[in-house]
């Protein structure tokens, strides 16, 4: 396997280990999502998978050797009403082809369910244990911030790690995605305190979810949608967009 997939994978397996989720077959006949590509007719570029439980935790991987692409997502999701944030790891390496110069990317963040400028405890409960680790991988030599559009930034948090890296720096950064990982587990296992939600309940908590989740998947706001649509098909490329964009429970 790639070190790409490496970094993202770990943390499925880790998720779905000890939360003891299960994969679910869906309704789909190809609910596994085989993708496929004009660029390789012959073999399957990638798949979709998902595990329901404590939580909803979707895969994404795509590897097109021809344009030297190999990338890796997953969102684990908290139910749309609970004050949990969602748990993303998005992890890609370029230039794979021969004689090209390796380039790697990642993307790490813990989403709030509740706006951080209005809820100091939520925030220094969910986040504030963050910080160090944030501050520490963002020393990592290699590293370069990616490019994001202010839009981008505003739907996840002030502590999303997104970085252009080179592969030792990549490979580096190993440490805080499992930092976060656990921090974030913790979260579900334990809880949010009720008194850090200010009177918040789980109905404001939903519509916001709904909201949040619409945004940070809309194509017109993540230009990666139409990358990925170049790849796989407009139409497949919506069947995915929506499975994230859209809370299932």
């Amino acid at each position: 396997m790639s070190v790409s997939f490496d970094l993202c994978w770990r943390s499925v397996q880790t998720i779905v280990d000890r939360l003891g989720l299960v994969e679910t077959a869906g309704e789909a006949p190809d609910a596994l999502h085989v993708l496929t590509s004009p660029m390789m007719p012959d073999a399957p570029v990638g798949r979709m998978r998902w595990w329901i439980g404590a939580v909803d935790l979707v895969y994404i991987g795509l590897s097109v050797p021809p344009i030297g692409l190999d990338s890796h997502m997953m969102f684990a999701f908290s139910p749309v009403a609970s004050a949990v944030p969602h748990f993303t790891v998005d992890s890609v390496a370029g230039g794979g082809q021969p004689g090209a110069q390796a380039a790697f990317a990642f993307h790490l963040d813990l989403i709030p369910k509740l706006d951080l400028g209005a809820h100091l405890g939520y925030l220094r409960h969910c986040f504030e244990p963050l910080t160090a680790i944030r501050a520490e991988a963002q020393t990592i030599a290699g590293l370069e911030p990616a490019h994001l559009s202010p839009t981008q930034y505003a739907v996840m948090s002030a502590w999303m790690l997104v970085h252009r890296a080179d592969e030792s720096a990549f490979r580096n950064v190993e440490t805080a995605v499992t930092a976060y990982r656990d921090h974030w587990l913790s979260l579900v296992t334990n809880g949010v305190p009720s008194d850090v939600l200010d009177g918040v309940g789980p109905d404001q908590i939903a519509d916001r979810d709904r909201r949040n989740r619409a945004i940070v998947f809309d194509a017109t706001v993540d230009p990666v949608w139409g990358r990925v649509g170049q790849l796989i098909g407009t139409e497949r490329a919506e069947v995915l967009r929506s499975k994230l964009a859209t809370p299932a429970r």
